[in-house]
């Protein structure tokens, strides 16, 4: 392979205005695959499984609406927008169908863009997400979305003196003890919007509570991964979101969801958490041999 051979920023037409998309091409006549981010990331989030693909794939990746340089595009939020969001993608790529990765979050939007899109998308790579999870008793949405996703939601509502003080808070985070590296650099810097000494997150609060509760409580979303018209793979951290040795999937856990095992494997990656999984070694490299695998 040569490797990938550029990368670049694009900005798709969407309802309400423009969705900002990176794309890391690949090797010329690479197939072209959908990446989709989770709750609280933004695109740069994919930058170590790009570079892990080395050529064999030409990745997009959108700042889903509401995230990233897509943070002021307005309502609506939820899994069927950031769908037909992908859906314009491709369109403006001039793409057909192609294979859809989705981390976290990002895992629901790939499965309900593929029930609600059948011909444009498929096969799925989920990365730890996808699957749903009991709901933690509590008040209120924001109570049940940091029950699960923890200090990222705690973060939004933050403001920072300086750019040093954001990498510091996130080198701090558990996540990130033995993986900080250039890619975790870009991917938290990039997350920064405002000026000194009031940096926060780009994050919209009012999508991080939608998108929430669509993967939470919304029954459509949740019974997507079901959905016949696709064959997914599964990978799937064995550490969470603060590298507990608890993940968010374990061998029970998937075994209570009823979906086809025809139709959905289901693998560990073995020495990641949830973060790590996408962002830094070996899980880069699982994931990007099965986007290349989903992608031929």
């Amino acid at each position: 392979m040569t490797g990938v051979s550029d990368y670049d920023v694009l900005e798709v037409p969407v309802d309400g205005g423009t969705l900002t998309v990176g794309r890391w091409s690949g090797a010329e006549g690479a197939p072209v695959v959908l990446a989709v981010h989770g709750i609280t990331a933004n695109h740069l989030s994919w930058a170590a499984v790009a570079r892990a693909l080395d050529g064999a794939v030409t990745l997009v990746a959108p700042d889903l609406r509401g995230r990233g340089r897509s943070n002021e595009l307005p309502p609506p939020y939820g899994m069927r927008a950031h769908a037909d969001d992908l859906a314009a993608i491709l369109d403006e790529l001039e793409l057909v169908r192609v294979a859809l990765v989705g981390h976290s979050m990002g895992a629901f939007v790939a499965t309900t863009a593929a029930a609600r899109h059948p011909e444009r998308f498929g096969p799925l790579v989920l990365v730890d997400g996808g699957l749903s999870l009991p709901v933690p008793p509590a008040a209120g949405i924001d109570a049940m979305i940091e029950a699960v996703i923890g200090p990222a939601m705690a973060r939004l509502s933050m403001t920072f003196e300086s750019r040093a003080a954001y990498r510091e808070f996130w080198q701090a985070h558990p996540a990130f003890a033995d993986s900080w590296s250039d890619d975790a650099e870009n991917y938290v810097q990039y997350d920064l919007v405002g000026a000194e000494p009031e940096l926060r997150s780009a994050c919209a609060i009012d999508a991080v509570r939608t998108d929430g509760s669509d993967i939470l409580l919304n029954q459509q979303v949740i019974d997507a991964i079901q959905s016949p018209t696709t064959e997914a793979v599964l990978l799937w951290a064995p550490r969470g979101l603060q590298n507990e040795p608890q993940g968010l999937y374990d061998e029970r856990r998937i075994g209570l969801v009823d979906f086809d095992p025809d139709r959905v494997r289901t693998a560990a990656v073995p020495g990641t958490n949830h973060y790590t999984i996408t962002l830094a070694e070996p899980g880069a490299s699982a994931v990007a041999r099965e986007i290349t695998s989903a992608a031929s």
